[in-house]
């Protein structure tokens, strides 16, 4: 084969190889930690930040979404996490964290990615929010950019659903039908 047409190839495969996640069904996420930032909390109205890793995920049912520090990946799955809030499910059982990968924020927009984050946080206090500045768990796990994953476990960690982009309506109720099974 020539070089041509190998590099042809190549570049017909990469896209398809760039989106495939590392996650599997029935097995817990890759081990991943995340020590600059991390999760964020509050005391006296200030946010504080703790190193962050994946073993922090089991116990309860759980939510994850991984997102790019994007408007536009923070949007693609706002109707999943607006189903999970009109649930209510109750917050000794279930946990939603979301990771935001402020690696693949828009160049200059950091700051803004940031206090975003601890803005959410304030907005959803029972909800885990992570922020990622160096994009080690998308790295970690593989995860496409400029996008959202989300990723549903049971309380031992193992891994039920994934899917990297917007869920469909069917996927959400999927999702919510999942969280409830495993409560």
């Amino acid at each position: 084969m020539n070089t041509v047409k190998l590099f042809a190839l190549s570049a017909c495969l990469l896209p398809s190889l760039s989106f495939a996640h590392n996650i599997s069904l029935n097995k817990s996420v890759p081990s991943v930690s995340i020590e600059q930032y991390g999760e964020i909390t509050y005391a006296n109205d200030a946010a504080i930040y703790q190193t962050w890793n994946s073993e922090q995920l089991k116990g309860k049912v759980g939510v994850l979404q991984v997102i790019a520090g994007r408007s536009s990946a923070k949007a693609m799955n706002a109707d999943l996490m607006s189903a999970i809030t009109l649930e209510k499910f109750p917050e000794s059982k279930y946990q939603t964290t979301t990771i935001i990968n402020q690696d693949d924020s828009i160049w200059g927009t950091g700051g803004f990615v940031k206090s975003s984050a601890e803005e959410s946080k304030k907005e959803f206090s029972w909800s885990s929010m992570v922020l990622d500045k160096n994009g080690k768990v998308a790295t970690a796990w593989d995860l496409q950019a400029e996008s959202s994953a989300i990723i549903v476990q049971d309380k031992k960690g193992n891994v039920l659903f994934v899917k990297e982009g917007k869920l469909t309506s069917d996927e959400i109720k999927q999702v919510i039908s999942l969280i409830h099974a495993q409560l």
